[in-house]
């Protein structure tokens, strides 16, 4: 029989409404970065034509939640949408307790405060920034127990956010089990590059850890993103669907914490879910402090609705297929114009390889940073830096981190933009590339004492 053409796809949804974006001129966005002071976070969204800052409540709501919006039940205490969170959160995820928060670095924050005293390790699969900090913040130290072949950014490993079983061993010898509350596993693994984690491993961690009496906490942020990897390349899940895999990654876990401004496709608000009773006790404590009562957490009534229906969404194959899809379509251009970017492509971005892009500054001189400025100034798109700025300093020494990995990111918002946004994008992109050698470095002119990427200043190198 003749093989069939490759059929091409197109996104489950048709488009309701439309936001107007202002067009503007290369002299114009040259002074708006300037005034930025070459910080992407700085821009002002109007100036901006494609945004792929984040994915972190850019999304677009479907007909479905913003339906859901009007259902706001706005009581103080006892509000019925919680009830409907906490009834798609168990139902999901399977977690025995719910904690709403404002966001991911809100439940961040209260588990660290619950499950971390002064002096205590806790490994993980690479760290994040917000993350860190809360846990530096609490008194502990992070160990990366990553492996190896997330550093590289041309590795083809298809499960680069996995832990390194025996980096993992070496740290629970040196310190011992008592001084580890936790390790923290994100899925996928933002900055390695939207890198997943496979179920093999995560079953792995959990038999290790369960032997030392560590638990398992999970950055759940991205996890329908990275069940669908383990859907492509773990042979046992081929036929399984997306929310089946979801819903086994988090049973191999003693409790989450989740930004529901990713997959769960809202604007804001997230939650710390957790299956220890004394743990939950705390902690619904601790958010009446830091957020509001357990059961709004921060959130408006009409948040949390929104959110127990992007999580619904959020776990449907075609859903996820489309997403991912246009991740890889952006990609595909990237690769064939040249564009060194890690490979394998993740899940919500492409990250293009700064060091290799501008490989005659040195990473002092700022070359994700750089090279993210340039990319807006040529055509209106915000990016941003996964690099030496957003690693910040040694509280100790004063000295940079110097990370492997000097990545631009290009996030892509669910359900927002088109084909024909990928293919501007890469053309811009290409642009920035071929002009490559007379790109010059940046110097740091004001840097906040926590998260300096946010509000850090730059100056062009004469």
């Amino acid at each position: 029989m003749p093989q069939l053409e490759k059929r091409s796809w197109a996104e489950p949804f048709k488009i309701k409404m439309v936001e107007l974006l202002k067009m503007t001129t290369r002299q114009q966005r040259a002074k708006a970065i300037k005034d930025a002071g070459y910080n992407t976070f700085l821009l002002k969204s109007e100036d901006v034509y494609i945004d792929l800052l984040t994915d972190s409540g850019t999304s677009a709501m479907s007909d479905r939640q913003w339906a859901g919006m009007m259902r706001g039940d706005e009581a103080y205490a006892g509000s019925a949408n919680f009830y409907t969170l906490e009834k798609a959160v168990k139902k999901y995820y399977g977690y025995k307790h719910l904690i709403p928060t404002h966001q991911g670095r809100g439940a961040e924050n209260i588990l660290s405060q619950v499950m971390i005293k002064k002096g205590d390790i806790i490994p993980g699969n690479m760290y994040f920034t917000t993350t860190r900090l809360h846990q530096e913040l609490a008194g502990g130290t992070f160990v990366d127990v990553i492996i190896d072949e997330a550093h590289d950014p041309q590795s083809l490993h298809p499960f680069k956010g996995n832990v390194d079983l025996n980096k993992l061993e070496r740290v629970i010898k040196k310190y011992g089990a008592k001084r580890i509350p936790y390790i923290c596993v994100a899925v996928t693994v933002n900055l390695a590059g939207g890198q997943p984690v496979s179920m093999k491993n995560l079953k792995e961690v959990r038999a290790l850890t369960g032997k030392h009496g560590i638990k398992v906490m999970l950055d759940m942020t991205r996890i329908a993103e990275n069940a669908y990897f383990i859907q492509q390349h773990e042979k046992p899940y081929a036929k399984r669907t997306i929310a089946s895999i979801v819903k086994e990654i988090c049973s191999y876990t003693d409790g989450a914490t989740f930004s529901g401004k990713k997959d769960a496709l809202v604007n804001i608000g997230g939650f710390l879910a957790l299956n220890d009773d004394d743990a939950y006790a705390e902690a619904s404590n601790l958010v009446v402090v830091y957020e509001g009562l357990h059961t709004y957490g921060g959130l408006a009534g009409r948040d949390m609705e929104a959110m127990a229906i992007g999580i619904e969404e959020s776990v449907q194959d075609e859903h996820m297929k489309a997403r991912i899809g246009q991740v890889m379509y952006l990609g595909g251009q990237m690769q064939h114009a040249g564009i060194p970017i890690v490979q394998p492509i993740g899940g919500h971005g492409i990250f293009i390889d700064a060091k290799q892009f501008l490989p005659h500054l040195k990473q002092d001189q700022f070359p994700a940073q750089v090279l993210a400025a340039e990319i807006y100034e040529d055509a209106g798109i915000r990016t941003m830096e996964r690099g030496i700025v957003s690693a910040g300093r040694n509280a100790k020494t004063g000295d940079h981190y110097y990370p492997k990995l000097e990545l631009v990111r290009l996030t892509i918002p669910r359900r927002v933009y088109t084909q024909a946004h990928m293919d501007v994008i890469a053309e811009s992109v290409q642009s920035v590339y071929q002009r490559r050698n007379a790109i010059k470095g940046l110097s740091m002119i004001y840097e906040p004492q926590y998260l300096r990427f946010f509000q850090a200043r730059f100056k062009k190198l004469s």
